[in-house]
């Protein structure tokens, strides 16, 4: 193995709190109120990792670009 962590496709809501430095009981009530995505896998609630990219770029980019 080369080091790389392989990309996953949905993340644990304590790994996306860790990805966005947010206390795991601002994700959940994100999920609760909606406005964090979420699905249930077999009973297991998982978010999609491209929402934490889709933040990053959010963030990054200036409201100008974003139709502000």
């Amino acid at each position: 193995m080369d080091g790389d962590m392989e990309k996953k496709l949905f993340l644990k809501p304590r790994e996306f709190a860790a990805a966005i430095s947010a206390s795991p009981s601002k994700v959940y009530q994100g999920i609760a109120d909606g406005s964090i995505p979420s699905v249930r896998i077999a009973g297991l609630l998982r978010i999609p990792a491209t929402f934490a990219d889709d933040l990053a770029k959010r963030a990054l980019t200036p409201e100008s670009e974003q139709g502000a």
